[in-house]
Order: structure tokens, then sequence, then C-alpha cells
């Protein structure tokens, strides 16, 4: 899965490799691949011992790989949406002929890892192991090859834009006990792009292909698979987004599993810690592009835990993408699933958690509140907002001009300080009112799954909205934590290069240590004295008003 936040919406060429430290091939130092198998494009990225970025480059689906017919890299017919297996394969042999042509000396990457978008599963015909592990010529492409030797069994791949799995997504919560229940064991209540329910329409709508299927991977363990020569173990944070994996066992949970399938957990394989190494590169790979033989494959991710990876949290931290849909990540100690977000097994230390958030009304609110209200100035909107005081004379707006996803709710609701519903407020109330409210929403959501605000929380914010100082200064305040900004956008795909070289270290340095020289975060705003006092208790307020909402429709 990915949501449409600021490292998933930039575009590269093919042409777009680029050096910071001469050519590739000119380096001396041990190097580390990170790869992101994103929903509309194929990304490398490079980076050096140091941890500098030393390169990168893409293919981009539709534009690269006209002949599959994608749109934004899918195939849409009603609510089913998928992309072709053979798509993901061909794109793999131009990233790596068009790193071979900027001249990247394969034989210096000491580690691959990557990343992919979440839920999406490929479905790998009998025989496909076979295929991998002794029968691949490197003379020529993975591409002529899967397709003439039938690899996979399923053609199209249903990916995380698919909503077409309501009927299996009540099924498998009615066997569970409930959706609170089947959240409690896999972090997350059943959702139509969770691959557990996806599969399950697989095994009725194509039991003769599913009974075909000698694997079934997802797009992370996919590319993983790729790479390896072999069947690449699924991970433990992109694990957590099938609605099949307990999240404290850290193993496939086996209710889950005869719910969606015959014969499911034979077909997904093992479990691994998303740090951990797999074995050493393909054969194929040290032969067409000379790979070196000792270079590792470390388990591939989903797109978001990489992104955590990359955007380096720690304990205490919250991410805050402020993108066309604003979307918030969390280091968790200690997960309280809920019926509205996500809990993912930690990517970079397996005995903690992360929570997902995504808030469909994001920057188009913010500009839709501006055009009305400020003449669609953003220089207006700012000094509105340095017009009103925090807390905004107790007047709470909740914005959903598009269905919300956190909560399921629509339609903008104004509230005065004795939580009475106003038809409408001043302009400069209104644009408080918006910031406040959809940065209290985030709070909100975040406590119910278990974040709590301490003195070392920091605020990570990136997207576009993360240059607007004025809105920056009101999601400190809201949280009572220092904003701090880091100019990446990329950060699935460092985030996979940074698990490339902590897998080969890990079991004797952590995480936090392999990447504490990278480049450092830029202190953006603080919060004011009294944001605490002001914020808790307006939080609160606003909790029960949203849950009013969400209730009543």
């Amino acid at each position: 899965m990915r949501f449409n936040i600021n490292w998933c919406t930039c575009c590269f060429n093919m042409s777009l490799g680029w050096k910071r430290s001469g050519e590739p091939s000119e380096l001396s130092t041990p190097l580390y691949l990170g790869l992101d198998y994103s929903t509309q494009q194929l990304k490398a990225l490079v980076i050096d011992d140091n941890l500098q970025e030393i390169y990168a480059t893409a293919v981009n689906f539709e534009k690269d790989l006209p002949e599959f017919g994608t749109e934004g890299g899918c195939h849409k017919v009603g609510d089913e949406v998928t992309a072709p297996a053979l798509m993901w394969v061909k794109a793999t042999d131009l990233l790596l002929d068009q790193m071979k042509a900027d001249r990247m000396d394969f034989s210096k990457i000491e580690s691959i890892s990557g990343s992919g978008q979440q839920h999406g599963s490929v479905y790998w015909n009998k025989g496909a192991k076979e295929i991998l592990t002794h029968k691949l010529n490197p003379a020529l492409s993975l591409y002529d090859q899967f397709s003439k030797m039938h690899a996979f069994a399923v053609a199209e791949c249903p990916i995380w834009m698919d909503s077409s799995t309501t009927t299996e997504c009540r099924q498998l919560e009615n066997d569970l006990g409930g959706a609170q229940a089947l959240a409690d064991l896999t972090g997350s209540r059943a959702y139509e792009r969770f691959t557990g329910n996806q599969i399950s329409k697989i095994s009725k709508k194509f039991p003769d292909q599913y009974a075909q299927c000698e694997r079934i991977s997802l797009v992370s363990s996919f590319g993983a698979t790729l790479f390896l020569g072999d069947f690449a173990s699924i991970d433990y944070s992109d694990g957590s987004g099938m609605n099949l994996m307990d999240i404290r066992t850290r193993t496939w949970a086996q209710r889950a599993l005869d719910s969606c399938a015959p014969g499911l957990q034979e077909k997904l394989g093992g479990l691994v810690p998303s740090f951990q190494p797999l074995g050493g590169v393909s054969s194929y790979f040290v032969k067409r592009y000379r790979f070196s033989p000792k270079c590792q494959v470390v388990a591939f991710t989903g797109d978001n835990p990489a992104s955590l990876a990359g955007l380096r949290l720690q304990g205490g931290d919250v991410s805050v993408s402020l993108g066309t849909s604003d979307t918030v990540f969390v280091w968790l100690k200690e997960p309280r699933p809920a019926l509205e977000g996500h809990v993912f097994v930690n990517p970079v230390k397996a005995e903690d958690y992360m929570a997902l958030l995504c808030f469909k009304n994001g920057s188009f609110a913010r500009e839709k509140v501006r055009n009305r209200c400020c003449s669609e100035s953003w220089e207006t909107f700012n000094d509105a907002l340095l017009s009103t005081p925090r807390g905004n004379h107790g007047n709470i707006g909740i914005y959903f001009y598009d269905t919300e996803i956190t909560p399921h709710a629509i339609g903008e609701h104004r509230f005065n300080a004795s939580d009475v519903k106003v038809d409408s407020f001043d302009a400069a109330v209104e644009v408080r009112a918006l910031i406040e409210g959809q940065f209290m929403g985030k709070r909100m959501h975040a406590e119910n799954l278990g974040y709590n605000i301490g003195k070392s929380s920091r605020v990570l914010a990136t997207g576009g909205a993360a240059a607007n100082k004025e809105i920056l200064q009101v999601l400190s305040d809201v949280f009572n934590a220092p904003v701090y900004t880091l100019g990446t956008e990329n950060s699935a795909s460092l985030g996979a290069a940074y698990q490339a070289k902590h897998g080969l270290m890990y079991q004797t340095t952590t995480f936090q240590e392999v990447v504490k020289d990278a480049a450092s975060y830029t202190l953006a705003v603080e919060p004011n004295p009294d944001a605490d006092q002001v914020y808790t208790p307006l939080t609160a307020r606003y909790k029960q008003l949203e849950e009013h909402i969400a209730n009543s429709q």
C-alpha cells in the first residue's frame, strides 16, 4: 500500500540517475542498495558506508513500460485494481540495465534490501522455485524467462487500491469474533486492501489458479525473491498488513488462515524480522551484472515500514506527512489496536511496534479553506493563524470534505466553546479551527493506538506543508513537542538502503547506531510554554465531538 504522501508521489525518469560523489564505478567505499517497488515506479537508491546518497534512478511503469497498458502503474476495472507481475519483473531488468549503463560497479554492493507497496500479492506457479534456483540463464532477461516458463499462477496481482473484497472482510471478522477481536490479533480490523482478504477472493474466484500456486509473496518479498533466487520469507512488518499474522507472537494466526483459504500457511512460508539477512544474491545476478557472490539479500519490507526506517524514527517520535493525504507514523512500545488505524511490528526493532494512520482530508482541505477564506493566498492564511490565539477561543472545527478514513465520516462541523454546533466561523477563526482540528485528530488517534507524549518526544514533519512554519507551529503546540524537518523525498528506498547495511550487523549493532551519522534533522519550531495547558483539554473535547459525528453517520 502506498498512501498519497510526499515520498511516494515524487517522479523519476529512467534518465534521472544522479551522482554526488563522482561516478559510481570510481567509488572505493562499500555500497548498499535500497529498492522500492512502489505503485507507479521501481526506484533504486545507493548509499555509501557513510550513508551518503550517491546514486538514484527509477523505472516509471506507465512511461517506460507502455506495453503493459497501465495507468499510474495499475489496471482498474470497477473496484478491482491490479498490476501485472511480469511488469515488475521487466522493470527490474530495465532498472539494472540502466544502473549498468550508468557505470554502477555492482561488485561493491555489499547488501541489498527493499520495500514494496503494502498489501499487494504475487502468486507463483508450481515449478517457480525450480526456475528461480536452477533454470535461470544469465544471458537472458528475467522477463523473457519468466514469461516463457509461466512463472506466475495469477497474471494480474491485486494491489492496495483494490476495494472489491467487502464480503471477504465481513466473513473474516465474523469468523474471528468481530472487528475489534481481529484488530487485537492482527493489528487491524478487516480492510478490503489487506492481503488475506485478497487471497480469500482469489481462492474462490480462481480456484484452479489458487491450487496451482506454489508460493504467495507480498510485493516486498517478491522483490527479495528475485534477488535471492529462491522464495524469500515475508517479514514481520509487512506481514502485519495482511490480517493474517499475530502481531504479538510474530507467527501466522491459524484461525485467520483457515478463514481465508485452504492450505494457506504452506503457500505463505515462514516469517522473519525485517532486517534479517536471507542469503547471498542469486548467481544469476553475479554472472549477468557482476554482483559479488558475497553480496547479501536482506529481507524486504513494506513501503510504510521502510519509510519509518528512512525517517529514522525512534521511541517517542511521531512522523507527520502533510500531503494530499496526511499520514502519521508512530513508534510504539505497547500497541492498542483500534478500529481505525493499523499497528505493525516495528521494522527496525522487532520487539516494538509502529502505528500507521491515514487521513484523506489533508492538503485538499487546507487549500479549500485557504481559497474560501483567504483569497487563495497562503500569506493571508498564515496571517489568519497568527491573528488568532492558541485554542481559538474554544471553537473547534472538523472538516471532512471527502469521506474520511480516520474516522469514517463526512461533512463540515463547527462547534463553539460550549460544544454547540454553529453554521459558520469568521474567516480567521475558520483557518485556525481547520489546522487545530486536523492536528488534534492526529494526536487523538495516535493516542488511541498507544502513543504517549513524553519529554523526549519529537515530531518529524514531511510533505509540502512542512515548509509552512505557521502550520508547523500549530502542530508543535498540539503535540507539545518540537517539530523537525528532514529534506528527503525518498524515505522508502532510503530506509531500505539503511536496512541493507543494518542487516549485516544487526546482531551486534542497533539500527540507531547504524544511522547515527546520517544527515541531521532541522529544528523548525518548538511548542509555546502554554501548549499543554491549552491543547490537552481541547483535544479531549475534540475526541468527544468527533466520536459523536462518526457514530451519528
